[in-house]
């Protein structure tokens, strides 16, 4: 992060209020950036009001599908677009209100944007979900795009509505496709976000946590790593070779489940206990298997690298959430 570019600058960001989109707030706000959030505050999604505790930003509460943007996208110098559902088992369940979140309200704030900000740059969080089960390893942005539920055609959807305003209009684009993200103020009393919240909780609260299968490698990326990612693209977002294109983010290198669920085990002082069992009948068909980024190319572009080892991201984030743990159940 270059903190001068940071200084002053309007910055608008949905999902603000979000597990991503929060920390994001925070460094931008420590920066001297003048931040305003939005966010629906679905029960059911990744907001928390306390996430923004201390942030010094401006909150706006509402959704993108209905609420007056004009006002607030005027004079957006970068805009940050995290507001999305996430949930894999929510899009399929009812994949006309998904469709609706992850890609007809993502035509509405565009434009708005157009009217609102011309000249504002964007990084719009996408996510890996969108390659489906890998056809090698690890996967690089050539790699075919084959969702395996309806949350990921409407978000792949979204994106795809960015890129053209990139290639259309010549707006700064960037789409950044995020391995499984984790840290402080993600959502921990379920596993809607990322399997590794519930293991928080249940190893914070005593209990054993579940592990799905065991054997998938996964390639976790620690939030702090991943907010300068961001912070990164907007700032070479008009770059030759970054707008309008779109960017695997991974992280640590890649560990199986199972020792992954060793590892966090450690990282809480050896307290914990976990039991494996096989995947659902429902999530089974839309499973994944093994997944890890090939990131090259945004750490050629950017100069980006996640600066946090596995071993110490698991230890702060549930360092963390000690003392906060009844704020985030």
């Amino acid at each position: 992060m270059t903190p001068s570019f940071w200084k002053n600058r309007r910055v608008l960001v949905t999902g603000g209020a979000g597990f991503l989109g929060s920390n994001l707030c925070h460094a931008l706000a420590a920066a001297g950036a003048r931040v305003t959030a939005i966010d629906a505050m679905f029960e059911d999604g990744g907001a928390n009001p306390r996430n923004l505790d201390g942030a010094g930003v401006l909150l706006v509460r509402g959704d993108l599908r209905d609420m007056e943007l004009h006002s607030l996208a005027r004079g957006t110098e970068v805009l940050f677009n995290l507001a999305a559902q996430t949930s894999h088992m929510g899009g399929q369940k009812d994949p006309v209100a998904d469709i609706n979140i992850n890609a007809v309200a993502q035509v509405r704030l565009i434009q708005v944007m157009r009217e609102a900000a011309p000249e504002a740059r964007v990084v719009h969080a996408s996510t890996r979900q969108f390659y489906g089960r890998p056809l090698y390893l690890p996967v690089d942005e050539m790699h075919p795009v084959n969702p395996p539920d309806a949350n990921g055609v409407s978000k792949w959807a979204g994106e795809q509505y960015w890129l053209l305003e990139s290639r259309v209009l010549k707006r700064p684009v960037v789409s950044l496709r995020l391995t499984n993200c984790y840290g402080p103020r993600l959502r921990i009393r379920d596993a809607r976000q990322t399997f590794l919240g519930i293991w928080v909780r249940r190893l914070l609260e005593g209990d054993p946590f579940e592990v799905w299968g065991g054997s998938q490698l996964r390639d976790l990326a620690y939030v702090d790593d991943v907010t300068e990612a961001f912070l990164l693209a907007a700032e070479h977002a008009a770059d030759a070779g970054v707008n309008g294109q779109v960017f695997n983010i991974g992280g640590s290198p890649p560990v199986s489940l199972l020792e992954l669920a060793h590892m966090v085990i450690a990282a809480n002082g050896g307290r914990g206990s976990f039991v494996t069992r096989e995947f659902p009948a429902e999530r089974a068909p839309i499973d994944i298997g093994s997944y890890h980024a090939d990131d090259r190319a945004f750490r050629r572009a950017t100069g980006w690298a996640p600066r946090v080892p596995l071993e110490e991201g698991l230890r702060r984030t549930l360092d963390w959430y000690r003392d906060r743990l009844a704020d985030y159940l």
